[in-house]
């Protein structure tokens, strides 16, 4: 099932070029998506380990092993990626973009590696469809974006090719010392074969390389520009998937496999998390331009996923995979919004868009105002859920852990809540609200369309269900990682 999962995105790759055809991409994500709910109701969650595994030899005189699996960690970001790539290509046939072919081969070669990412159980393999994601997603940067896409382009793939460099010398350290590349494997030796000081210099090493990716304050510089120049959908699957695959490579392979290392340097990830909570969130009210706004507020918000991992307890684990669907769907959204926006007026710079578009495009600014509040963290939607908990891991953290150090993290992050409260609020007065600009009165605004009702719909239900129903995330992760760390 798992291969099937990453073979008909990739023959679609191929099949878009030669039939040219925008329907094949939308078919092709549409059974991907259908593949990976088949894949959500098949797995046992109240089983620990992976299950659906594929085990092949790969390269034989290497040892090495095309070895895939899933579990309730995985499974909740497979269904959301393929969830994404599937309303993407919706949204694309309402504007056809140039060389549409190329574009939409690009897409689904990216989610061949984002999906391969979360069920890849070796870790080169895990590697190899890390670095999959950057060469197309830096094409569609590139080649569809904005007018400094091509610097922001440079920026995005010179971050990230460092910091895979960074990383891959982690994984060969702990290969080095354990001889073996298996995550399974590796998740149950609990770091035996590593002394401390080696776990310390491996987990900095591979947590530093994903940070760039997840992204990390202060190594977050290349986020902005890259999604204010990226095409909309590039915007939404990079902040939606994307930033997912560092935090997911934090969760699966650093705090399981180098359980001294992550005791010895979690203080130092909750502090970087908080840090860029306050600061994305102080960013975000400097911001005019809609895009960098949202950019930079998923700075803030997987500041709070940091947190949750750094208090290495089942309940801050959680939380940091419950924030991560609850970001990818909300952030999903509002990209797609800022988008359609951008489309109406002709730019996503707040005083070009003026006020009173509740008033012009009544629909579209109701989804905007939904969004954002659910960004802010409104209990009842799905953005509250994630930070909350978060902060309540941060109370009562893991053993050997300075508990009154994560007391102030736990202070200074809802601090920095209640500044994402106010943001978003500022940005809701200034585009929804008041009396639109003088040049737009006798304007015509186009409200929200069939096909982007279509796109729009299903992400909008689900920040609504997920928010009333957290145990729909909640549920299949809680037995994978009470597995992984000793119960909850």
């Amino acid at each position: 099932m798992n291969v099937l999962l990453l073979a008909v995105p990739l023959a679609g790759c191929l099949l878009v070029l030669w039939l040219r055809h925008l329907a094949v991409g939308v078919v092709v994500t549409g059974i991907t998506f259908a593949v990976s709910v088949v894949i959500a109701f098949s797995v046992d969650y109240a089983r620990p380990g992976m299950q659906l595994e594929t085990d092949l030899p790969w390269i034989p005189p290497l040892g090495l092993r095309f070895h895939l699996g899933v579990d309730g960690v995985s499974v909740p970001l497979i269904v959301l990626t393929s969830l994404l790539c599937f309303l993407s290509m919706i949204y694309l046939v309402r504007r056809v973009p140039e060389r549409a072919h190329s574009f939409m081969s690009l897409l689904l070669l990216t989610e061949v590696g984002m999906l391969g990412t979360f069920v890849a159980l070796d870790l080169l393999l895990f590697f190899v469809f890390f670095e999959v994601v950057l060469i197309p997603m830096y094409a569609l940067i590139a080649g569809w974006g904005g007018a400094s896409r091509g610097p922001a382009a440079r920026q995005f793939i010179l971050y990230t090719l460092l910091g895979s460099g960074v990383l891959l010398v982690g994984l060969l350290v702990i290969y080095g010392h354990t001889s073996t590349l298996n995550m399974v494997e590796l998740a149950a030796q609990d770091g035996s074969g590593m002394s401390r000081a080696v776990q310390v210099i491996a987990f900095i090493l591979v947590a530093g390389g994903l940070a760039v990716k997840v992204p990390m304050w202060p190594l977050h510089t290349w986020l902005p520009d890259a999604h204010s120049e990226a095409p909309t959908v590039g915007s939404v699957l990079l902040a939606g998937v994307l930033l997912k695959m560092g935090t997911y490579g934090l969760i699966r392979i650093a705090v399981p496999i180098l359980p001294d290392g992550a005791l010895a340097v979690a203080p130092f990830l909750g502090a970087f998390g908080v840090i860029g909570i306050v600061y994305a969130a102080l960013a975000c009210l400097a911001q005019r331009n809609l895009k960098r706004l949202i950019a930079f507020s998923s700075v803030g918000h997987m500041g709070f996923v940091l947190l949750g991992i750094s208090t290495l307890t089942p309940a801050g684990i959680n939380a940091a995979l419950f924030a991560n669907i609850a970001h990818g769907l909300i952030t999903g959204l509002l990209f797609f919004l800022v988008g359609g926006m951008a489309e109406r007026f002709g730019s996503t710079d707040m005083a070009q868009i003026g006020g009173g578009t509740l008033t012009l495009a009544p629909r579209l600014s109701v989804l905007l105002i939904i969004a954002s509040v659910a960004s802010f963290g409104l209990p009842g939607l799905a953005g509250f859920w994630g930070e909350m908990l978060a902060m309540l891991a941060a109370f009562d953290p893991a053993p050997g852990l300075n508990r009154g150090l994560y007391l102030v993290f736990m202070v200074v992050a809802g601090i920095g809540a209640v500044l994402t409260a106010a943001y978003f609020l500022v940005m809701l007065r200034e585009v929804a609200q008041g009396t639109f600009a003088a040049w737009r009165r006798d304007q015509g605004i186009l409200d929200v369309t069939r096909v982007e009702w279509a796109a729009w719909t299903p992400l909008v239900v689900l920040v609504f269900v997920v928010g009333i129903w957290p145990g729909l995330v909640l549920g299949p992760t809680a037995e994978a990682v009470g597995f992984y760390l000793g119960g909850l």
